[in-house]
């Protein structure tokens, strides 16, 4: 362990999944700076900072000329700058050309059907135009190429007239998939290619703003579908021979197939509830496979659910939160505040997560969370 101790780790990035990353790496003695935009971003106070753009190659390159390696909890960045200090010697976790790769979902999902990933049928297209060419492969999901994120750069084409509503940009066309349930398995891989994968974890998104809004832990999926999650999803963090944490969202199709989705190169949102509820968390094991260090256990110590606390619609500004003291009252829950200040409608302000041995008092207790716990302004 002394190895690391004199290692200066760079987060490009400075949101709540930097600030949950550097409180896990407290506990190891490691030694964190950060690059953010935004002066009040959460990682503010709890460690070196740096404001400054992550896509601009000279500021991405001067921060990561100060760190002994650098990894990333938002996949926006210049990936240029990190090829570059690749190059020179710097550690860079996950890998530039990877980050790269994700960051387009055109050719995210090219790798997908190159490597035999099971995926949903797709076409790539240009502009409207090119959609309307297309117009036998609707229904589907019109996805911008890149820049899209927690539902932003998504729009469902059903029939010809939605067209007028799809991205006049390059993206995909993608095949509106009839599905079951929506889950994601969180694998890690070190240096040395060891390999460790979570359960898999069943999502419920809110309907308007298609941002998580409940997930329960482990799914409530048959064994079968359970193996075969988590073997795509090793099988895809082994072929593209990415070092760090991989978060691969799923689709359970009705007639029992296994879709993947769309892949993120970091810590998750689908991963906040390992911090309780699984033996070694999402963020110490993303910090074990960086540093080569030998992976952690993934066992689930209890079913759990983890409730998002988004911004209420209608709110914005300085951050009210309500019925936090009804929820600090509930048996096995445990508060994530984001040290956000100003809130503004389904804005990510925190997270709860809460244990229980049983299924259904576990879904009573996360709605009521979800019903109590209110951030206005």
């Amino acid at each position: 362990m002394s190895s690391i101790q004199n290692i200066k780790i760079g987060i490009l990035g400075g949101g709540q999944l930097g600030r949950m990353l550097i409180q896990a790496g407290l506990d190891l003695n490691l030694d964190f700076s950060v690059l953010d935009p935004d002066i009040n971003s959460p990682c503010k106070s709890i460690a070196a900072f740096d404001v400054g753009n992550l896509n601009d190659y000279e500021t991405v390159l001067e921060f990561g000329k100060k760190c002994d390696l650098v990894t990333i909890e938002i996949e926006s960045v210049n990936t240029e700058a990190l090829k570059f200090l690749e190059k020179k010697g710097k550690q860079v976790y996950p890998q530039p050309h990877l980050i790269e790769l994700i960051q387009n979902k055109r050719t995210q999902k090219q790798f997908f059907k190159d490597h035999n990933i099971p995926t949903a049928d797709f076409v790539l297209v240009e502009n409207q135009d090119d959609i309307r060419k297309n117009i036998n492969f609707l229904p589907a999901v019109n996805k911008l190429a890149r820049e899209g994120y927690d539902g932003k750069g998504v729009a469902i084409v059903k029939i010809e007239k939605d067209i007028s509503n799809a991205f006049n940009a390059p993206g995909l066309l993608e095949k509106l998939i009839d599905f079951e349930k929506e889950i994601s398995v969180i694998v890690a891989r070190n240096e040395k290619g060891e390999t460790a994968s979570y359960p898999p974890v069943e999502m419920v998104f809110h309907p308007e703003a298609n941002l998580v809004e409940y997930l329960f832990s482990p799914a409530q999926i048959v064994a079968e579908i359970a193996e075969q999650a988590n073997r795509i999803a090793l099988q895809l963090i082994e072929r593209m021979e990415l070092v760090g944490i991989l978060a691969v969202e799923m689709f359970v199709t009705k007639d029992g197939q296994v879709l993947v989705n769309e892949i993120a190169p970091r810590p998750h949102n689908s991963g906040h509830q390992t911090i309780e509820a699984n033996i070694t968390s999402q963020y110490e094991q993303h910090l074990r496979a960086i540093l080569n260090l030998p992976l952690g256990s993934t066992k689930t110590i209890q079913p759990s659910a983890m409730v998002n606390v988004l911004g209420q619609p209608g709110f914005s500004g300085v951050a009210i939160f309500e019925g936090l003291e009804d929820t600090l009252k509930v048996d096995g829950a445990f508060v994530h505040l984001y040290g956000k200040k100003e809130t503004k409608p389904f804005r990510k302000m925190g997270h709860v997560t809460v244990m229980d041995e049983h299924i259904d008092s576990l879904k009573d207790k996360a709605k009521f969370i979800k019903e109590n716990l209110k951030v206005i302004a």
